[in-house]
């Protein structure tokens, strides 16, 4: 097998991965419907495809990245997808954060047309696309999972195999609900905190070193100073965005449904990055509903500047 992957969707996630592979002596052919992204690509030594048949014509993986379960439906089973078009094979990995519905009606469709294929969403957001440094969960066939793992190295750096298809999206789905009730929580406290005469940078010292202490914090503290790299101390550029978050959350909840599971703290949750969403805040990294649950945000997204 030559190392050819056909890459689809190139945005804030799929444009970084496209560079490591590049990197690590894969071939990429990428396709997106923004011209802007097909430069980009090019400009890192891949090669811009106008088309999904043209992208996966000569592709042995085939690598997804898009916002949604009807996204990937369409780019593998739609009338132009990969399906139609890929060469015997090839493995195919969806990256994507999707309904575990989805995934699991995709795997199977792909099965009955001959191709093995994963479930393989992400966590570590834009930062860890940027380094390298991606968490792979993954849905599918043991046999799938070996084989989708090469490329997969070259973007990350924890590669778990859940289980059977759709495992992958049910993991992730779990895993980002925790962080969006972890920075609701956080915010609470932070906000309580101050409130009560406490030093921002007192509280995290105290915190990380105590029983409260989690991932978000570490990395997302929601608050400029304590953390230097967090999207606090950038404006809260994302990051990963509050409406990314919502659509996140509102897959927990669907999925939580479907499986009769009780999620009330996570379905109060949504209402936060709902009221962030629709108050223009949705391309503001998540943790900007610090801001929501301590008075602080600007009626306008143009105002959001760090306090």
């Amino acid at each position: 097998m030559s190392n050819n992957v056909a890459f689809i969707g190139l945005g804030n996630m799929g444009h970084p991965m496209c560079t490591h592979l590049e990197r690590n002596g894969f071939s990429v052919f990428g396709y997106d419907v923004s011209p802007d992204a097909l430069s980009r690509l090019k400009q890192i030594g891949g090669t811009p495809c106008g088309t999904i048949e043209e992208a996966v014509r000569e592709a042995d993986y085939v690598i997804s990245m898009v916002p949604t379960g009807k996204h990937v439906r369409e780019v593998y089973e739609g009338r132009d997808g990969v399906l139609k078009h890929v060469r015997p094979g090839a493995i195919l990995i969806d990256c994507s954060t999707i309904d575990i519905e989805s995934a699991k009606v995709v795997n199977a469709a792909a099965a009955a047309a001959g191709f093995e294929m994963v479930d393989a969403p992400v966590s570590g957001a834009q930062p860890a696309a940027i380094a390298g440094r991606l968490i792979f969960m993954i849905g599918g066939t043991e046999s799938a999972y070996n084989k989708a793992v090469p490329p997969l190295k070259a973007m990350g750096q924890t590669f778990i195999h859940i289980g059977p298809a759709g495992c992958g999206q049910a993991m992730k789905i779990c895993n980002n609900m925790m962080t969006g009730l972890s920075m609701v929580a956080i915010s609470e406290m932070l906000t309580m905190a101050e409130r009560l005469g406490l030093d921002h940078q007192t509280v995290y010292d105290v915190v990380t070193k105590s029983s409260g202490n989690c991932w978000t914090l570490q990395n997302y503290c929601p608050v400029p100073g304590p953390v230097p790299t967090s999207p606090a101390n950038n404006g809260y550029a994302p990051g990963f965005s509050a409406e990314m978050m919502l659509k996140d959350m509102r897959l927990s909840q669907h999925a939580a449904a479907q499986a009769s599971a009780p999620t009330a703290l996570a379905g109060a949750a949504v209402a936060f990055y709902q009221m962030l969403v629709a108050t223009g805040h949705g391309h503001s990294d998540f943790s900007i509903v610090y801001k929501l649950i301590s008075g602080r945000l600007p009626a306008e997204p143009s105002q959001a500047k760090v306090q």
